[in-house]
């Protein structure tokens, strides 16, 4: 039973006096020189005297003052520091603390970097153009990497983001221009290897850079010496083709008519060696090719430029003969040779015609902003498969005669080649 009572402890708070009072068994009531009050359970571990607190009062009255002086006890006979134990039960629990503040910090982080790394690759290309425009030499050269972007690697990693890109995704959008467009393919890898060297700059992406030539897909890739040839044999590079149309202008036969049309229009060299004059409607401006004359089987209209009047007025109509390019035998149009030994003739035999449409393709891409679609269909190529092609009816053709009207232009003023 201890010394104290209640009403002892409750005069000793109201004196304020200085000093310590004893309640038996190393238990003690506090008065502080600033009049507070409180419980001290003085013990003695190992030797050494300790006082460990337990408790304000009034919060911490007699009898629990006492409990705990008791417990207090119980663990000094059982060799046991209370006041270290609790010491270092208040260090466990700041460590814990401060581990559940770091893992909050951590995913606070976290979330914050994934915000900011949820920026797809079209945004971060339009960025990296808009950051160094100024910078490049004309507006021209933006454009082209505009429309280069948009061309080829937005439809394939066009939403995705920074982080996501691989190594197959470039694959994916390198392998089929590699051996045929291996200039336009080298300067969409190096644009893409730049913008997301540029995302990682911003902390948008880490680790190896997934366009990189050097070390990585020069081991995936040929090499540019090595199939460039093929590319060169197959197209005219666009920038050449207004002075390659003033040296065809040179000659004035019916197989280098053919061919005019052919660039003009982007046609293939079948649907223009066999159109029949039936199929042109001058007053529309419109050339229709039939679905059997197609590669896709589908009817395909072709709006005419001035520049691909012109060639049509120049054509004689041979009676007889329903074809624009009749060829020697009768009820027969120009062979299917003709066009290529034109080139020959011409001493360009590296060239095909067939490739004046990646000619064609290659400009629209990098010089125009006209989207992929129209583009595409320009060539009558499919635009959409599955349940897109069910709801795509139309053929765009307004679009499609502005385009064809700038690549006329393009292809017949030198000053802008």
């Amino acid at each position: 039973m201890g010394k104290l009572t209640a009403k002892t402890i409750e005069s000793l708070a109201k004196a304020k006096t200085p000093g310590l009072t004893n309640d038996g068994e190393g238990l003690y009531f506090q008065v502080s020189k600033t009049g507070g009050t409180s419980w001290i359970f003085r013990y003695k571990i190992a030797g050494k005297s300790r006082d460990m607190g337990l408790g304000p009062y009034p919060e911490t009255g007699l009898a629990d003052a006492r409990e705990k002086a008791v417990e207090a006890r119980r663990k000094t006979k059982a060799g046991i520091d209370p006041l270290a134990e609790r010491e270092a039960e208040r260090e466990r629990q700041q460590l814990e603390e401060e581990i559940e503040r770091q893992r909050m910090q951590a995913e606070l982080k976290a979330l914050e970097r994934a915000k900011s790394r949820a920026v797809t690759f079209k945004t971060l290309a339009a960025d990296y153009i808009a950051a160094h425009r100024a910078g490049w030499k004309n507006a021209k050269h933006a454009q082209q990497w505009e429309n280069t972007v948009a061309t080829y690697a937005e439809p394939i990693i066009g939403d995705l983001q920074a982080d996501q890109i691989t190594t197959a995704h470039v694959l994916e959008i390198l392998q089929p221009i590699w051996g045929e467009k291996t200039e336009t393919a080298s300067r969409v890898r190096n644009r893409i290897e730049l913008i997301l060297d540029a995302a990682k700059a911003r902390g948008l992406r880490d680790g190896e850079n997934p366009a990189r030539w050097r070390g990585h897909l020069d081991k995936l890739l040929p090499k540019r010496s090595k199939v460039q040839a093929r590319e060169h044999h197959a197209a005219l590079p666009w920038s050449e083709l207004p002075a390659f149309m003033v040296e065809l202008a040179a000659h004035d036969d019916l197989t280098y008519q053919a061919m005019r049309l052919t660039i003009l229009t982007a046609c293939r060299t079948s649907e223009v060696l066999g159109a029949t004059w039936d199929e042109i409607d001058l007053q529309s401006r419109t050339w229709t090719i039939p679905a059997a004359r197609m590669k896709a089987d589908k009817e395909h209209r072709v709006p005419l430029s001035d520049a691909a009047l012109a060639v049509l007025a120049s054509l004689p109509r041979i009676e007889g003969s329903p074809y624009l390019f009749p060829g020697a035998r009768k009820g027969r149009p120009l062979s299917n040779m003709a066009m290529l030994m034109g080139l020959r003739r011409m001493g360009r035999g590296e060239l095909t015609m067939h490739g004046f449409r990646s000619t064609f393709r290659d400009w629209a891409a990098e010089s125009t902003h006209y989207p992929r679609e129209v583009c595409e269909m320009a060539l009558a190529h499919t635009v959409a498969t599955g349940a897109e092609a069910a709801y795509w009816r139309g053929d765009i053709f307004d679009k499609r005669r502005a385009l064809m009207v700038d690549w006329a232009a393009y292809a017949t003023t030198v000053s802008r080649a």
